[in-house]
């Protein structure tokens, strides 16, 4: 058995329009938008009566794309507490950016919280967590020459 590629990383958030602002101001494109329901997306989900706006984003390079998808049914009761960095399950997702600082600020115009600071890691990347929308937390990266 073989992985062929990474097709895409999913992510269930509440205000999908903030999230797909976000992450386009990171500078993603929307790559589509659909609306799923009916018997087989319940049986993939294991869940009765769902309806679920998505959106696909994708980057610059053409690589795995990003689904945001927000569930109109059924609804979620859990804790919608931010996990912390070192909560199991996934934490972040990285992106290579080309100007970390503008990066940034573009994220923080759209509601996004530096999470720890902007360090240089061994000469090597210069590094953040930014939390957005629904508590994700995405990890940026600008190379140091």
């Amino acid at each position: 058995m073989t992985v062929l590629r990474l097709e895409h990383i999913g992510i269930v958030v509440d205000d999908l329009a903030a999230a797909t602002a976000f992450f386009v101001a990171l500078g993603l494109e929307v790559d589509g938008e659909t609306s799923v329901e009916g018997g087989l997306v319940d049986r993939i989900n294991g869940l009765e009566g769902v309806r679920a706006d998505v959106v696909m984003l994708r980057t610059a390079d053409g690589g795995p794309q990003l689904e945001l998808a927000k569930y109109r049914s059924p609804s979620y009761e859990g804790d919608d507490a931010p996990a912390p960095a070192n909560a199991p399950g996934i934490r972040h997702i990285l992106f290579v950016v080309d100007d970390i600082e503008a990066s940034l600020a573009s994220l923080r115009a759209h509601g996004g919280e530096l999470v720890g600071e902007l360090v240089s890691y061994e000469n090597s990347y210069r590094l953040c967590y930014v939390r957005g929308p629904a508590g994700i937390i995405v990890e940026l990266a600008e190379k140091i020459s």
